[in-house]
């Protein structure tokens, strides 16, 4: 394995981690069971796969040069978000106002198929309009002088999909082995509170802040 190529695994391994709308998604629909947090853990890399995907073909400089496209596609992932983050403190204020929780998980939180687990993982990430930026300028830079780009393009595309295939799991898998404490009413509503929030805050940015490019 050349110097690259392990640089880039390091950089992307940062990337992948690094806390987000994806982070909040999985851990969230991991307390309601662990089958849901995986789903979601999926549909987050089969997002990371659609963005690698169009940075392959180009087509993410095509997004990125066209800024109605672009605003387009900004408004979208920042609705859905805000619509997550929403959607969480709706929750956590059923639970504190002691509502229905027919629609609730054993931790408060929602209880949901893995299809729509998968579908809301997928989403999240799919609809992030920084991210086809991100892999536009991260992508090139790992790619030797001299070499063919495609094929190296796609390899560090699908190391960035690996990563995100151990990573998001893991995330679900710890939470749900944690559940029993995470599972308590109060810490429930705080992880709801603070993931509802947060979600509802970066859909807020996205809806209203300026072009992010």
């Amino acid at each position: 394995m050349d110097a690259q190529l392990l640089a880039f695994v390091a950089v992307a391994a940062g990337m992948v981690a690094l806390p987000g709308a994806d982070f909040t998604v999985v851990v969230r629909n991991a307390l309601a069971s662990r089958r849901s947090g995986l789903a979601t853990a999926v549909g987050v890399a089969g997002g990371l796969l659609v963005h690698t995907a169009l940075a392959v073909a180009g087509l993410a400089a095509v997004l990125v040069t066209m800024p109605v496209l672009f605003r387009t596609v900004q408004l979208l992932g920042g609705a859905y978000v805000l619509y997550l983050g929403l959607s969480g403190l709706y929750a956590m204020r059923r639970r504190t106002t002691g509502g229905s929780g027919a629609d609730e998980g054993p931790a408060g939180g929602t209880a949901m198929g893995p299809a729509r687990s998968l579908r809301q993982g997928f989403l999240t990430n799919a609809l992030n309009p920084k991210a086809p930026v991100l892999f536009l300028s991260l992508l090139p830079q790992f790619v030797p002088e001299g070499s063919a780009p495609l094929p190296r393009t796609l390899l560090l595309a699908s190391v960035v999909v690996l990563l995100a295939l151990v990573w998001f799991p893991a995330v679900a898998l710890l939470v749900d082995r944690l559940g029993r404490w995470l599972r308590r009413p109060r810490t429930a509503r705080a992880i709801e509170g603070g993931s509802g929030t947060a979600l509802t805050a970066l859909g807020l940015v996205l809806v209203t802040g300026p072009l992010l490019h």
